[in-house]
Protein backbone atom coordinates (compact mmCIF):
# COMPACT_ATOMS: atom_id res chain seq x y z
CA UNK A 1 0.00 0.00 0.00
CA UNK A 2 1.11 3.42 -1.35
CA UNK A 3 0.60 6.97 -0.30
CA UNK A 4 1.75 9.14 -2.61
CA UNK A 5 1.08 12.49 -0.81
CA UNK A 6 4.71 13.93 -1.18
CA UNK A 7 4.22 13.62 -4.80
CA UNK A 8 1.37 15.73 -4.60
CA UNK A 9 2.23 18.31 -2.54
CA UNK A 10 1.05 20.48 -0.15
CA UNK A 11 -1.40 22.19 -2.98
CA UNK A 12 -2.37 18.73 -4.22
CA UNK A 13 -2.08 20.23 -7.74
CA UNK A 14 -2.55 17.22 -9.39
CA UNK A 15 -3.79 13.82 -8.78
CA UNK A 16 -3.03 12.67 -12.29
CA UNK A 17 -1.91 8.79 -12.81
CA UNK A 18 1.29 9.64 -14.36
CA UNK A 19 2.73 11.99 -10.83
CA UNK A 20 0.88 9.45 -8.66
CA UNK A 21 1.67 6.12 -10.20
CA UNK A 22 5.12 6.81 -11.58
CA UNK A 23 6.12 3.14 -13.18
CA UNK A 24 2.94 2.58 -14.37
CA UNK A 25 0.97 2.98 -17.92
CA UNK A 26 -0.17 6.07 -18.40
CA UNK A 27 -4.06 6.89 -19.06
CA UNK A 28 -4.03 9.54 -21.81
CA UNK A 29 -8.27 9.74 -22.25
CA UNK A 30 -9.34 11.97 -25.06
CA UNK A 31 -12.20 13.88 -25.45
CA UNK A 32 -13.29 12.12 -28.58
CA UNK A 33 -13.29 9.07 -26.42
CA UNK A 34 -15.25 10.75 -23.16
CA UNK A 35 -17.80 11.90 -26.09
CA UNK A 36 -17.86 8.19 -27.86
CA UNK A 37 -18.57 6.39 -24.00
CA UNK A 38 -21.77 4.94 -25.28
CA UNK A 39 -20.01 2.79 -27.80
CA UNK A 40 -17.50 1.64 -26.06
CA UNK A 41 -17.34 -1.42 -25.61
CA UNK A 42 -14.15 -2.19 -23.41
CA UNK A 43 -13.54 0.64 -21.09
CA UNK A 44 -16.25 2.31 -18.41
CA UNK A 45 -15.19 5.91 -18.84
CA UNK A 46 -18.35 7.74 -17.16
CA UNK A 47 -19.63 7.08 -13.45
CA UNK A 48 -22.64 7.16 -15.43
CA UNK A 49 -21.05 5.13 -18.50
CA UNK A 50 -21.59 8.26 -20.99
CA UNK A 51 -22.71 12.22 -21.09
CA UNK A 52 -26.02 10.68 -21.30
CA UNK A 53 -26.15 8.97 -18.02
CA UNK A 54 -27.95 5.95 -20.25
CA UNK A 55 -25.52 3.23 -17.82
CA UNK A 56 -26.30 1.16 -20.31
CA UNK A 57 -23.16 -0.85 -21.66
CA UNK A 58 -22.94 -2.01 -25.25
CA UNK A 59 -21.35 -5.17 -24.87
CA UNK A 60 -22.63 -9.16 -24.53
CA UNK A 61 -20.27 -11.42 -23.85
CA UNK A 62 -22.36 -12.04 -20.45
CA UNK A 63 -26.01 -12.57 -21.46
CA UNK A 64 -29.27 -14.23 -20.39
CA UNK A 65 -28.08 -17.52 -21.96
CA UNK A 66 -24.70 -17.78 -19.41
CA UNK A 67 -25.11 -14.92 -16.94
CA UNK A 68 -26.19 -18.09 -14.04
CA UNK A 69 -22.37 -19.22 -14.91
CA UNK A 70 -20.79 -15.74 -13.07
CA UNK A 71 -18.19 -16.32 -11.16
CA UNK A 72 -15.42 -14.02 -8.89
CA UNK A 73 -12.40 -13.09 -10.84
CA UNK A 74 -11.71 -10.98 -7.83
CA UNK A 75 -12.48 -9.26 -4.72
CA UNK A 76 -10.37 -5.97 -4.22
CA UNK A 77 -10.25 -4.75 0.14
CA UNK A 78 -9.83 -1.24 0.83
CA UNK A 79 -8.85 -0.19 4.14
CA UNK A 80 -11.66 1.81 4.77
CA UNK A 81 -14.53 0.00 6.43
CA UNK A 82 -17.61 2.18 5.77
CA UNK A 83 -20.38 3.41 3.19
CA UNK A 84 -19.55 2.83 -0.57
CA UNK A 85 -21.17 4.25 -3.27
CA UNK A 86 -18.31 4.35 -6.25
CA UNK A 87 -18.78 3.88 -9.62
CA UNK A 88 -15.49 2.57 -11.19
CA UNK A 89 -13.78 3.76 -13.48
CA UNK A 90 -12.12 1.38 -16.22
CA UNK A 91 -9.49 2.86 -18.59
CA UNK A 92 -6.46 2.05 -19.97
CA UNK A 93 -5.81 -1.24 -18.62
CA UNK A 94 -6.35 0.63 -14.80
CA UNK A 95 -9.65 0.70 -12.21
CA UNK A 96 -10.06 4.03 -10.17
CA UNK A 97 -12.06 2.81 -7.25
CA UNK A 98 -13.14 5.68 -4.12
CA UNK A 99 -13.90 5.29 -0.87
CA UNK A 100 -16.13 7.20 2.08
CA UNK A 101 -13.57 9.87 3.21
CA UNK A 102 -11.80 10.51 -0.28
CA UNK A 103 -9.57 8.01 -0.98
CA UNK A 104 -8.55 7.00 -4.13
CA UNK A 105 -7.46 3.26 -5.31
CA UNK A 106 -5.84 2.20 -8.62
CA UNK A 107 -5.73 -1.04 -9.42
CA UNK A 108 -5.42 -3.79 -12.23
CA UNK A 109 -9.06 -4.44 -13.43
CA UNK A 110 -8.16 -8.04 -14.23
CA UNK A 111 -6.30 -8.90 -11.17
CA UNK A 112 -6.84 -6.58 -8.69
CA UNK A 113 -3.12 -5.83 -7.84
CA UNK A 114 -3.11 -2.32 -6.49
CA UNK A 115 -0.91 0.17 -8.21
CA UNK A 116 -1.67 3.32 -6.40
CA UNK A 117 -3.67 4.50 -3.29
CA UNK A 118 -4.10 8.11 -2.55
CA UNK A 119 -5.47 9.36 0.63
CA UNK A 120 -7.38 13.19 0.38
CA UNK A 121 -5.57 15.37 3.72
CA UNK A 122 -9.15 16.14 4.95
CA UNK A 123 -8.99 19.85 6.10
CA UNK A 124 -10.18 21.02 9.85
CA UNK A 125 -14.26 20.91 8.50
CA UNK A 126 -16.70 18.91 6.93
CA UNK A 127 -20.16 18.87 6.89
CA UNK A 128 -22.54 16.07 5.50
CA UNK A 129 -26.28 15.13 5.70
CA UNK A 130 -25.84 11.30 4.91
CA UNK A 131 -22.39 9.69 5.53
CA UNK A 132 -18.93 10.08 4.59
CA UNK A 133 -19.97 9.04 0.82
CA UNK A 134 -17.97 9.74 -2.02
CA UNK A 135 -19.65 8.17 -5.98
CA UNK A 136 -16.53 8.43 -7.97
CA UNK A 137 -13.92 10.57 -9.98
CA UNK A 138 -13.96 11.38 -13.37
CA UNK A 139 -10.81 11.27 -15.94
CA UNK A 140 -9.61 13.56 -18.98
CA UNK A 141 -6.40 13.84 -20.63
CA UNK A 142 -3.61 12.38 -17.32
CA UNK A 143 -5.76 13.73 -14.85
CA UNK A 144 -8.21 12.32 -12.36
CA UNK A 145 -11.05 14.08 -10.77
CA UNK A 146 -12.81 14.01 -7.47
CA UNK A 147 -14.86 16.22 -5.10
CA UNK A 148 -14.45 16.09 -1.56
CA UNK A 149 -16.35 16.02 2.12
CA UNK A 150 -14.23 19.36 2.66
CA UNK A 151 -15.93 20.78 -0.80
CA UNK A 152 -12.70 20.90 -2.51
CA UNK A 153 -12.02 19.46 -5.85
CA UNK A 154 -9.50 17.28 -6.58
CA UNK A 155 -6.59 17.30 -9.24
CA UNK A 156 -7.16 21.26 -9.06
CA UNK A 157 -6.77 22.34 -5.48
CA UNK A 158 -9.85 24.49 -6.28
CA UNK A 159 -11.92 25.28 -3.13
CA UNK A 160 -15.16 25.16 -4.36
CA UNK A 161 -17.68 26.45 -1.14
CA UNK A 162 -16.95 26.96 2.88
CA UNK A 163 -17.51 23.66 4.27
CA UNK A 164 -17.91 25.94 7.57
CA UNK A 165 -21.40 26.68 6.00
CA UNK A 166 -22.18 23.30 5.24
CA UNK A 167 -20.87 22.55 1.86
CA UNK A 168 -19.41 19.56 0.85
CA UNK A 169 -19.10 16.99 -2.55
CA UNK A 170 -19.64 13.33 -2.40
CA UNK A 171 -21.14 13.56 -6.27
CA UNK A 172 -18.79 12.45 -8.82
CA UNK A 173 -17.79 15.29 -10.94
CA UNK A 174 -18.19 15.60 -14.95
CA UNK A 175 -14.65 15.79 -17.07
CA UNK A 176 -15.79 17.52 -20.32
CA UNK A 177 -14.69 19.75 -22.96
CA UNK A 178 -11.39 21.14 -21.16
CA UNK A 179 -13.98 21.57 -18.13
CA UNK A 180 -15.01 20.11 -14.99
CA UNK A 181 -18.23 20.33 -13.75
CA UNK A 182 -18.96 19.92 -10.12
CA UNK A 183 -22.78 20.75 -8.11
CA UNK A 184 -22.43 20.56 -4.51
CA UNK A 185 -24.25 18.50 -1.25
CA UNK A 186 -25.56 20.43 1.78
CA UNK A 187 -29.30 21.11 0.96
CA UNK A 188 -29.54 20.37 4.43
CA UNK A 189 -27.70 22.40 5.88
CA UNK A 190 -28.90 26.16 4.93
CA UNK A 191 -26.76 26.38 1.72
CA UNK A 192 -27.11 28.13 -1.95
CA UNK A 193 -26.54 25.73 -3.98
CA UNK A 194 -24.98 25.35 -7.52
CA UNK A 195 -23.43 23.86 -10.62
CA UNK A 196 -19.83 25.02 -11.38
CA UNK A 197 -17.54 24.75 -14.17
CA UNK A 198 -13.80 24.83 -13.45
CA UNK A 199 -10.79 24.57 -16.39
CA UNK A 200 -9.24 21.73 -16.23
CA UNK A 201 -6.16 22.59 -16.41
CA UNK A 202 -5.84 25.43 -14.25
CA UNK A 203 -8.60 25.07 -11.87
CA UNK A 204 -10.02 28.48 -12.33
CA UNK A 205 -13.53 28.98 -12.28
CA UNK A 206 -15.79 29.40 -15.52
CA UNK A 207 -19.18 29.86 -14.30
CA UNK A 208 -21.38 29.12 -11.56
CA UNK A 209 -24.86 28.44 -11.74
CA UNK A 210 -27.20 29.11 -8.55
CA UNK A 211 -30.33 26.75 -8.38
CA UNK A 212 -31.53 29.69 -5.74
CA UNK A 213 -32.18 32.66 -8.10
CA UNK A 214 -31.47 35.99 -5.89
CA UNK A 215 -34.54 36.86 -7.24
CA UNK A 216 -37.77 35.36 -8.34
CA UNK A 217 -37.15 31.96 -6.32
CA UNK A 218 -40.81 32.95 -5.04
CA UNK A 219 -42.22 30.93 -8.64
CA UNK A 220 -46.04 30.95 -9.55
CA UNK A 221 -46.75 29.61 -6.20
CA UNK A 222 -48.07 26.81 -7.95
CA UNK A 223 -51.23 24.76 -6.37
CA UNK A 224 -50.05 21.57 -7.82
CA UNK A 225 -47.72 19.49 -8.03
CA UNK A 226 -46.39 18.03 -11.65
CA UNK A 227 -49.08 15.07 -11.84
CA UNK A 228 -51.15 17.87 -11.24
CA UNK A 229 -52.23 16.55 -7.37
CA UNK A 230 -52.84 19.15 -4.65
CA UNK A 231 -50.36 19.94 -2.29
CA UNK A 232 -52.40 22.03 0.21
CA UNK A 233 -50.26 24.72 0.16
CA UNK A 234 -52.17 27.80 2.34
CA UNK A 235 -50.98 30.36 -0.91
CA UNK A 236 -52.19 33.29 1.18
CA UNK A 237 -50.00 32.90 4.18
CA UNK A 238 -47.21 32.75 2.50
CA UNK A 239 -47.36 35.34 0.38
CA UNK A 240 -48.51 37.37 3.26
CA UNK A 241 -44.82 36.10 4.74
CA UNK A 242 -43.05 36.72 1.99
CA UNK A 243 -43.94 40.48 1.99
CA UNK A 244 -43.52 40.50 5.45
CA UNK A 245 -39.87 39.29 5.71
CA UNK A 246 -39.16 39.64 2.16
CA UNK A 247 -36.63 37.23 -0.03
CA UNK A 248 -33.41 37.40 1.23
CA UNK A 249 -33.64 34.12 2.59
CA UNK A 250 -32.42 33.40 -0.70
CA UNK A 251 -28.81 32.98 0.93
CA UNK A 252 -29.92 29.75 2.44
CA UNK A 253 -32.23 28.34 0.54
CA UNK A 254 -30.67 24.73 -0.15
CA UNK A 255 -30.84 23.39 -3.77
CA UNK A 256 -27.92 20.74 -3.78
CA UNK A 257 -26.94 18.69 -6.85
CA UNK A 258 -26.22 15.10 -5.32
CA UNK A 259 -25.33 13.61 -8.85
CA UNK A 260 -23.77 13.84 -12.11
CA UNK A 261 -24.99 15.69 -14.70
CA UNK A 262 -25.96 14.83 -18.08
CA UNK A 263 -24.25 16.41 -21.30
CA UNK A 264 -25.78 16.85 -24.49
CA UNK A 265 -22.92 17.51 -26.67
CA UNK A 266 -25.06 18.34 -29.49
CA UNK A 267 -26.80 21.36 -27.70
CA UNK A 268 -24.53 22.66 -25.36
CA UNK A 269 -26.65 21.44 -22.72
CA UNK A 270 -26.24 20.69 -18.75
CA UNK A 271 -28.98 19.00 -17.53
CA UNK A 272 -29.38 18.16 -13.68
CA UNK A 273 -31.79 17.92 -10.80
CA UNK A 274 -31.45 19.96 -7.97
CA UNK A 275 -32.74 18.63 -4.51
CA UNK A 276 -34.53 19.95 -1.63
CA UNK A 277 -35.08 23.21 0.18
CA UNK A 278 -34.03 23.96 3.99
CA UNK A 279 -35.18 23.80 5.82
CA UNK A 280 -36.48 20.65 5.07
CA UNK A 281 -39.97 20.41 6.79
CA UNK A 282 -40.62 23.89 8.29
CA UNK A 283 -42.20 25.61 5.33
CA UNK A 284 -43.01 29.06 7.23
CA UNK A 285 -39.22 29.87 6.87
CA UNK A 286 -39.33 29.86 2.98
CA UNK A 287 -42.68 30.88 1.04
CA UNK A 288 -43.01 30.61 -2.37
CA UNK A 289 -42.13 28.18 -4.42
CA UNK A 290 -38.46 27.82 -3.82
CA UNK A 291 -37.21 27.46 -6.96
CA UNK A 292 -35.35 25.70 -8.71
CA UNK A 293 -35.62 22.89 -5.84
CA UNK A 294 -37.14 19.98 -6.79
CA UNK A 295 -36.46 20.90 -10.41
CA UNK A 296 -34.99 19.84 -13.78
CA UNK A 297 -32.61 22.57 -14.89
CA UNK A 298 -30.82 22.62 -18.29
CA UNK A 299 -27.80 25.60 -18.49
CA UNK A 300 -25.08 26.34 -21.34
CA UNK A 301 -22.37 23.86 -21.24
CA UNK A 302 -19.98 26.63 -22.08
CA UNK A 303 -21.73 29.85 -20.29
CA UNK A 304 -23.59 28.23 -17.72
CA UNK A 305 -26.99 30.30 -18.61
CA UNK A 306 -30.62 29.09 -17.56
CA UNK A 307 -32.17 27.43 -20.73
CA UNK A 308 -35.32 25.84 -18.96
CA UNK A 309 -36.10 24.21 -15.83
CA UNK A 310 -39.60 22.31 -14.50
CA UNK A 311 -40.58 21.93 -10.93
CA UNK A 312 -42.42 18.63 -9.64
CA UNK A 313 -42.56 19.78 -6.19
CA UNK A 314 -43.27 23.11 -5.59
CA UNK A 315 -42.54 24.52 -1.65
CA UNK A 316 -41.58 20.94 -0.91
CA UNK A 317 -41.71 19.72 2.98
CA UNK A 318 -41.73 16.23 2.83
CA UNK A 319 -37.50 16.19 1.59
CA UNK A 320 -39.09 14.56 -1.99
CA UNK A 321 -36.40 16.17 -3.63
CA UNK A 322 -35.06 15.16 -7.45
CA UNK A 323 -31.64 13.38 -6.98
CA UNK A 324 -31.21 10.34 -9.09
CA UNK A 325 -29.37 11.53 -12.08
CA UNK A 326 -30.98 12.65 -15.33
CA UNK A 327 -30.81 10.53 -18.35
CA UNK A 328 -30.78 11.56 -22.31
CA UNK A 329 -32.46 9.21 -24.77
CA UNK A 330 -35.28 9.29 -27.40
CA UNK A 331 -38.62 8.38 -26.42
CA UNK A 332 -41.86 9.22 -28.11
CA UNK A 333 -43.78 12.30 -28.02
CA UNK A 334 -47.27 13.94 -27.20
CA UNK A 335 -48.00 13.41 -31.17
CA UNK A 336 -46.34 10.12 -30.85
CA UNK A 337 -43.18 10.55 -33.04
CA UNK A 338 -39.39 9.67 -31.34
CA UNK A 339 -38.30 12.75 -29.91
CA UNK A 340 -35.35 13.97 -27.75
CA UNK A 341 -36.16 13.32 -23.94
CA UNK A 342 -34.38 14.06 -20.52
CA UNK A 343 -35.81 11.31 -18.13
CA UNK A 344 -35.86 11.44 -14.56
CA UNK A 345 -36.64 9.22 -11.53
CA UNK A 346 -38.25 10.61 -8.51
CA UNK A 347 -38.95 9.92 -4.87
CA UNK A 348 -42.26 10.44 -6.06
CA UNK A 349 -41.97 7.20 -7.71
CA UNK A 350 -42.58 8.23 -11.42
CA UNK A 351 -40.08 8.45 -13.76
CA UNK A 352 -40.54 11.52 -15.74
CA UNK A 353 -40.11 12.35 -19.29
CA UNK A 354 -39.55 15.62 -20.69
CA UNK A 355 -38.68 17.48 -24.27
CA UNK A 356 -35.20 17.97 -24.01
CA UNK A 357 -35.41 21.15 -25.89
CA UNK A 358 -38.16 23.09 -23.61
CA UNK A 359 -38.32 21.02 -20.39
CA UNK A 360 -42.15 20.64 -21.20
CA UNK A 361 -42.97 16.94 -18.98
CA UNK A 362 -44.38 14.99 -22.06
CA UNK A 363 -45.68 11.87 -19.37
CA UNK A 364 -45.41 10.62 -16.01
CA UNK A 365 -44.93 6.75 -15.49
CA UNK A 366 -47.15 5.11 -13.08
CA UNK A 367 -46.78 5.18 -9.83
CA UNK A 368 -43.90 2.52 -9.16
CA UNK A 369 -44.45 2.78 -5.28
CA UNK A 370 -47.43 3.02 -2.72
CA UNK A 371 -48.49 6.52 -2.15
CA UNK A 372 -51.22 6.55 0.07
CA UNK A 373 -51.44 9.62 2.02
CA UNK A 374 -49.61 11.72 -0.57
CA UNK A 375 -49.00 15.63 0.33
CA UNK A 376 -50.43 15.22 3.85
CA UNK A 377 -49.08 18.03 5.56
CA UNK A 378 -46.25 17.28 8.54
CA UNK A 379 -47.62 18.00 12.38
CA UNK A 380 -46.24 18.34 15.64
CA UNK A 381 -46.70 14.89 16.76
CA UNK A 382 -46.23 13.59 12.83
CA UNK A 383 -48.66 12.90 10.08
CA UNK A 384 -48.06 9.19 8.37
CA UNK A 385 -47.04 9.34 3.98
CA UNK A 386 -46.74 5.62 3.24
CA UNK A 387 -44.14 7.46 0.85
CA UNK A 388 -41.06 8.14 3.07
CA UNK A 389 -38.51 11.24 2.53
CA UNK A 390 -35.94 8.46 1.38
CA UNK A 391 -38.66 7.55 -2.23
CA UNK A 392 -39.38 6.45 -4.58
CA UNK A 393 -35.85 6.86 -6.12
CA UNK A 394 -33.32 8.38 -3.83
CA UNK A 395 -29.92 9.63 -5.48
CA UNK A 396 -29.48 5.83 -7.03
CA UNK A 397 -29.10 6.23 -10.82
CA UNK A 398 -31.66 4.43 -13.13
CA UNK A 399 -30.48 2.40 -16.52
CA UNK A 400 -32.32 2.24 -19.83
CA UNK A 401 -31.93 -0.40 -22.15
CA UNK A 402 -32.75 1.20 -25.70
CA UNK A 403 -34.24 -2.14 -27.42
CA UNK A 404 -36.39 -2.96 -24.50
CA UNK A 405 -37.26 0.70 -24.16
CA UNK A 406 -36.97 0.51 -20.40
CA UNK A 407 -36.27 2.48 -17.57
CA UNK A 408 -34.79 0.61 -14.66
CA UNK A 409 -35.38 2.19 -11.10
CA UNK A 410 -34.50 1.12 -7.84
CA UNK A 411 -37.18 2.43 -5.41
CA UNK A 412 -37.34 1.93 -1.48
CA UNK A 413 -40.73 1.43 0.35
CA UNK A 414 -40.29 3.20 3.86
CA UNK A 415 -43.78 4.71 5.29
CA UNK A 416 -42.35 7.40 7.42
CA UNK A 417 -44.14 9.80 9.86
CA UNK A 418 -43.70 13.62 9.56
CA UNK A 419 -42.56 16.10 11.84
CA UNK A 420 -42.23 19.57 11.64
CA UNK A 421 -40.84 22.30 13.99
CA UNK A 422 -40.20 26.25 13.38
CA UNK A 423 -36.44 26.40 13.57
CA UNK A 424 -34.03 29.28 12.66
CA UNK A 425 -31.11 29.25 10.28
CA UNK A 426 -28.69 27.32 12.58
CA UNK A 427 -25.46 28.97 10.56
CA UNK A 428 -24.32 25.55 8.49
CA UNK A 429 -25.40 23.71 11.13
CA UNK A 430 -28.10 20.74 10.45
CA UNK A 431 -31.47 22.55 9.45
CA UNK A 432 -33.95 20.25 9.17
CA UNK A 433 -37.23 21.66 10.88
CA UNK A 434 -38.32 18.84 12.34
CA UNK A 435 -38.09 15.03 11.69
CA UNK A 436 -38.74 12.11 9.15
CA UNK A 437 -39.09 8.42 11.10
CA UNK A 438 -39.76 5.77 10.26
CA UNK A 439 -42.43 3.17 11.36
CA UNK A 440 -41.28 0.32 13.64
CA UNK A 441 -44.50 -1.90 12.44
CA UNK A 442 -44.70 -0.83 8.95
CA UNK A 443 -42.74 -3.18 6.60
CA UNK A 444 -39.52 -1.69 5.01
CA UNK A 445 -38.64 -3.08 1.25
CA UNK A 446 -37.29 -2.44 -2.33
CA UNK A 447 -38.90 -2.38 -5.68
CA UNK A 448 -36.53 -2.92 -8.86
CA UNK A 449 -38.97 -1.41 -11.13
CA UNK A 450 -39.17 -1.67 -15.41
CA UNK A 451 -40.94 0.88 -17.00
CA UNK A 452 -41.75 1.77 -20.77
CA UNK A 453 -40.81 5.06 -21.40
CA UNK A 454 -42.63 5.33 -24.89
CA UNK A 455 -46.54 4.95 -22.41
CA UNK A 456 -45.13 5.18 -18.69
CA UNK A 457 -46.33 1.87 -18.14
CA UNK A 458 -44.97 -0.45 -15.56
CA UNK A 459 -44.12 -3.08 -17.26
CA UNK A 460 -42.45 -5.19 -14.41
CA UNK A 461 -41.30 -5.07 -10.32
CA UNK A 462 -39.05 -7.49 -8.70
CA UNK A 463 -39.56 -7.14 -4.68
CA UNK A 464 -36.93 -7.43 -2.69
CA UNK A 465 -36.67 -7.28 1.96
CA UNK A 466 -34.06 -4.70 1.97
CA UNK A 467 -34.89 -0.91 0.86
CA UNK A 468 -33.13 -0.49 -2.90
CA UNK A 469 -30.03 2.47 -2.68
CA UNK A 470 -27.39 1.99 -5.06
CA UNK A 471 -28.29 2.48 -8.72
CA UNK A 472 -28.47 -0.29 -11.68
CA UNK A 473 -26.94 -1.26 -14.67
CA UNK A 474 -27.93 -2.53 -17.94
CA UNK A 475 -26.12 -4.81 -20.38
CA UNK A 476 -26.20 -5.35 -24.42
CA UNK A 477 -26.53 -8.75 -23.30
CA UNK A 478 -30.11 -8.37 -21.95
CA UNK A 479 -29.32 -8.39 -18.61
CA UNK A 480 -30.23 -5.92 -15.60
CA UNK A 481 -27.90 -5.67 -12.60
CA UNK A 482 -29.06 -4.22 -9.37
CA UNK A 483 -27.45 -4.94 -5.71
CA UNK A 484 -29.40 -4.96 -2.09
CA UNK A 485 -28.89 -3.93 1.57
CA UNK A 486 -28.55 -7.73 2.82
CA UNK A 487 -25.16 -8.03 0.51
CA UNK A 488 -27.41 -9.66 -2.53
CA UNK A 489 -25.80 -8.90 -6.16
CA UNK A 490 -28.42 -9.91 -8.99
CA UNK A 491 -28.77 -10.13 -12.33
CA UNK A 492 -32.09 -10.26 -14.19
CA UNK A 493 -33.48 -10.76 -17.87
CA UNK A 494 -33.86 -6.77 -18.89
CA UNK A 495 -37.23 -7.64 -20.70
CA UNK A 496 -39.20 -9.44 -18.25
CA UNK A 497 -37.83 -9.45 -14.92
CA UNK A 498 -37.06 -13.04 -14.03
CA UNK A 499 -34.15 -13.50 -11.83
CA UNK A 500 -31.62 -15.22 -13.72
CA UNK A 501 -27.90 -15.35 -10.93
CA UNK A 502 -27.59 -13.91 -7.43
CA UNK A 503 -24.37 -13.56 -5.66
CA UNK A 504 -24.18 -12.62 -1.83
CA UNK A 505 -20.88 -10.70 -1.44
CA UNK A 506 -21.14 -10.50 2.53
CA UNK A 507 -21.64 -6.11 2.80
CA UNK A 508 -24.83 -4.31 1.59
CA UNK A 509 -24.33 -3.77 -2.48
CA UNK A 510 -25.44 0.25 -2.59
CA UNK A 511 -23.37 1.27 -5.21
CA UNK A 512 -24.13 0.86 -9.02
CA UNK A 513 -22.40 -1.72 -11.03
CA UNK A 514 -19.91 -1.23 -13.84
CA UNK A 515 -18.84 -3.72 -16.46
CA UNK A 516 -15.60 -3.71 -19.30
CA UNK A 517 -13.69 -6.13 -21.29
CA UNK A 518 -10.14 -6.83 -21.46
CA UNK A 519 -8.41 -9.75 -23.17
CA UNK A 520 -11.46 -10.59 -25.04
CA UNK A 521 -13.28 -11.32 -21.39
CA UNK A 522 -16.71 -9.29 -20.50
CA UNK A 523 -16.78 -8.01 -16.72
CA UNK A 524 -19.23 -6.57 -14.02
CA UNK A 525 -17.46 -4.54 -10.95
CA UNK A 526 -19.61 -3.63 -8.18
CA UNK A 527 -19.24 -2.15 -4.66
CA UNK A 528 -19.91 -4.18 -1.26
CA UNK A 529 -19.18 -1.32 1.50
CA UNK A 530 -23.25 -0.74 2.99
CA UNK A 531 -25.02 2.84 3.09
CA UNK A 532 -25.14 5.03 6.18
CA UNK A 533 -28.81 6.54 5.00
CA UNK A 534 -30.86 2.79 5.68
CA UNK A 535 -27.62 1.35 7.41
CA UNK A 536 -26.87 -1.47 5.39
CA UNK A 537 -23.90 -3.68 6.91
CA UNK A 538 -20.21 -2.15 6.31
CA UNK A 539 -17.83 -3.24 4.23
CA UNK A 540 -14.51 -2.64 2.11
CA UNK A 541 -14.81 -4.82 -1.06
CA UNK A 542 -15.02 -4.29 -4.64
CA UNK A 543 -16.19 -7.56 -6.21
CA UNK A 544 -15.36 -8.66 -9.83
CA UNK A 545 -17.02 -11.49 -11.86
CA UNK A 546 -16.55 -13.05 -15.19
CA UNK A 547 -17.44 -15.57 -16.86
CA UNK A 548 -15.24 -19.23 -16.04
Amino acid sequence: MHTYGKKISQTIACLAVGVLSAGFAQADVSQSQLTAADKDGSNFLHSNANYANTRYYPAKQIDTSNVSKLRPAFTFQTEVLESMQTAPIVVGGTMYITTSYNHVYAIDPVTGKQKWHYKHKMGPVTTYCCGPNNRGVAIMGDRVFMGTLDAKLVALDTQIADPELGYSETMAPVAVNGRVLIGTNGGEYGIRGFVKSFDAKDGKLQWTFHTIPEKGHEGVFAVNDSTGRNMKRDIAAEKAQLAKQGGDFYKTLGGGVWMAPAVDLETNSVIFVVGNPSPDLYGAERPGDNLYTDSIVSVDLNTGKYKWHHQYIAHDVWDLDSVSPVILTDAKGKNGNMTKVAIHAGKTGHVYVHDRATGELIRFSEAMVPQDGLWTLPTKEGAKMMLGANGGVEWSPMAIHPEARLAFAANLLQPMTYHVEASKYPGGKLWLGGAFKTIPSEKQSGRLSAVNIDTGKVAWKFDTDEPLIGGVLATAGGLVFNGEANGLFRAFDAKNGKKLWEYQTGAGVNAPAVSYTIGGKQYIAVAAGGNNQIDAKRGNSVVVFALP
